[in-house]
């Protein structure tokens, strides 16, 4: 099979496959996906707290620097892949993968410069990200292999982003899993003293290894065993022209603006905690670091349906496009609300599986009521960001990642520490996304009225219906 009959059977899938049984498929692999992630990201949080105290503050600020590689990641990744996807809609696989393979290579040359640059400013990087002096030694241990792994971190997250966008969820899925369970292995092995005992640095070098061997699997998908996928990387199509850099740009930036935005406001949170000391730097860690969940599985639903997005809107298929919307909102929301329900009524059982520390799981499920409040309205938020993302709305998305942040969480975290300090910090996100799942809601509706005008009959099987 070419090629182009691989492209055209696709296209035909994306567009014709009923919606329930095409959006399961492909959100859940990259639920499955986001969820070993933020698995092992809990584990990094457990066996690193069973160091210290200190030790476990240091998982809170390695997560920003972490959220900076990947916001830069995302720009490449989400600027070609919505392009990629889209021009896979129109069946143009010569462009899709002239954005691939420019993406790839751009990628490795950031997360060198950021690997250079930051291990020549560590202590202070560490720092200015919100670290204590008790908290830094370990701080910079953790990070300083992040950094070495930041080449092989953000090309990853390219190729992650071009399998799904093509539709590959569940090859996508592999290589995370894949990447998420080794470094659950190697986790206690590096940082415990039975094992190698490296302590936070042990957390560091797991993650490094384990990001390595999911980078090498992708390499081979997309690189070497060309024809298991619509797209593949090569390095005579890295062509950083203008209409290319334009093209990823105009997705990505707003994307990556997104991404880091959140570091600001992570590093804000950070700075204003530990001025309360170390107890609450460690338990508002944990806190974030168990809130990944929810929120890994409301940006899953929202990434693994956007490919489905990009192909129905390219081909004019707007009813198709809203409906799948519609299922997707129901039932994310639904999943979404029974987690933040568990978390709000077992904040503190989850807390002290990682510390026994009476204070910190004090702070800790106080601090992570705070943040579930918000998870309903943050669903709301991700998949309209998916929507204009998938669509090439890149405005849209920079708009709605500047009002989250710059205008509403960040003032909201100076205000409400002031009125009750330390606590009112988790609850800065609630009300951010309150509003902005609101505007989110009316924008959407005003946006599928206008495409539905402008395509006034378009094509929708019976087999699609959905109630």
């Amino acid at each position: 099979m070419t090629s182009d009959d691989r492209s055209a059977l696709q296209f035909r899938r994306m567009t014709e496959t009923p919606i329930p049984q095409l959006v399961l498929s492909l959100a859940a692999p990259t639920i499955l996906s986001m969820l070993i992630t933020s698995i092992y990201n809990l584990a990094d949080t457990f066996f690193v707290g069973q160091i210290s105290t200190s030790a476990s503050g240091a998982v809170g600020i390695v997560s920003s620097l972490m959220a900076i590689l990947q916001a830069l990641g995302f720009m490449l990744g989400h600027g070609s892949g919505s392009i990629i996807s889209r021009s896979l809609g129109s069946q143009n696989t010569d462009a899709a993968t002239r954005f691939a393979s420019t993406s790839f290579f751009t990628a490795l040359v950031f997360g060198g410069i950021i690997t250079a640059a930051g291990l020549l400013t560590l202590p202070d990087f560490m720092m200015l990200l919100g670290s204590t002096e008790t908290i830094l030694p370990h701080a910079c241990a953790y990070a300083r292999y992040i950094l070495l792994a930041a080449p092989i971190m953000m090309s990853s997250l390219v190729m992650n982003n071009i399998l799904r966008y093509e539709g590959k969820a569940s090859f996508a899925m592999i290589g995370l899993v894949t990447g998420g369970v080794l470094n659950i292995v190697l986790d206690p092995i590096f940082i415990l003293p039975w094992g190698l005992n490296l302590g936070a640095a042990g957390a560091g070098c797991a993650t490094c290894l384990s990001n390595t061997v999911a980078c090498l699997y992708f390499f081979v998908l997309l690189f070497v065993k060309r024809g298991k996928t619509y797209v593949c990387i090569k390095p005579s199509m890295f062509r950083p022209s203008k209409q290319i850099v334009k093209g990823v740009c105009g997705v990505g930036i707003p994307a990556s603006i997104q991404n880091l935005l959140n570091v600001t406001g992570m590093t804000i949170l950070n700075n204003f905690t530990s001025a309360y000391g170390s107890d609450p730097v460690a338990a508002m860690g944990i806190a974030q670091r168990v809130n990944i969940v929810p929120f890994q599985i409301a940006m899953g639903f929202s990434q693994g349906i956007m490919p489905l997005i990009s192909y129905n809107y390219t081909s004019g298929n707007i009813k198709r496009m809203k409906k799948t919307f519609m299922f997707t909102a129901k039932i994310s929301l639904g999943f979404i609300l029974a987690v933040m329900l568990t978390f709000v009524f077992a904040a503190e059982p989850i807390i002290s599986m990682f510390m026994k520390n009476e204070s910190i799981v004090a702070y800790g499920a106080a601090f992570q009521r705070g943040f579930c409040f918000a998870l309903p309205f943050l669903c709301i938020d991700f998949l309209a960001l998916g929507v204009f993302q998938s669509c090439g709305m890149g405005m849209k998305s920079f708009i709605f990642a500047v009002v989250r942040k710059i205008v509403l969480e960040i003032p909201a975290l100076f205000v409400l520490n002031w009125l009750f300090p330390l606590y009112g910090l988790a609850y800065a996100q609630f009300v951010a996304e309150l509003i902005l799942g609101t505007i989110a809601v009316v924008v959407l509706v005003r946006m599928f009225r206008r495409l539905e005008r402008e395509h006034a009959a378009p094509y929708v099987s019976d087999s699609e219906s959905v109630k």
